[in-house]
């Protein structure tokens, strides 16, 4: 396993998490369609809710989710329309992002919510 898979999947646990207390169900983790990912897939009340989880070790060069740049959020929307097909959503979608800065001295969880919107 890369060190940026287990990074990864670090930051989506500890994501997951925090998800979890804030009362949302997670209906599917690394969520591909050929070569796209989706990295939570969440439910709250009739909304689906689907989450970019970024991890980084400080913000020193940023914050964590001024790395989802417009060509990921793209491919997320499009990942997105792919898996609503898939398994018949038919209720309002959501684009958020939850940004973990976790090293030894800290961890700290931000959830943004509507973080991104497909266009028209």
């Amino acid at each position: 396993m890369s060190n940026n898979t287990e990074k990864g999947t670090i930051g989506e646990e500890i994501a997951t998490a925090h998800l979890l207390k804030q009362g949302y169900t997670i209906l599917a983790k690394n969520w591909r369609h050929k070569h796209l990912e989706l990295d939570i897939v969440a439910q709250i009340d009739d909304l689906l809710v689907i989450v970019e989880v970024k991890l980084r070790a400080s913000n020193a060069f940023g914050a964590p989710e001024e790395f989802v740049t417009k060509s990921k959020q793209k491919k997320i929307i499009k990942a997105a329309e792919f898996y609503i097909l898939e398994n018949k959503v038919d209720f309002e979608t959501r684009f958020d992002i939850v940004s973990v800065i976790q090293n030894p001295n800290e961890l700290n969880v931000e959830h943004i919510i509507g973080a991104f919107y497909p266009t028209l």
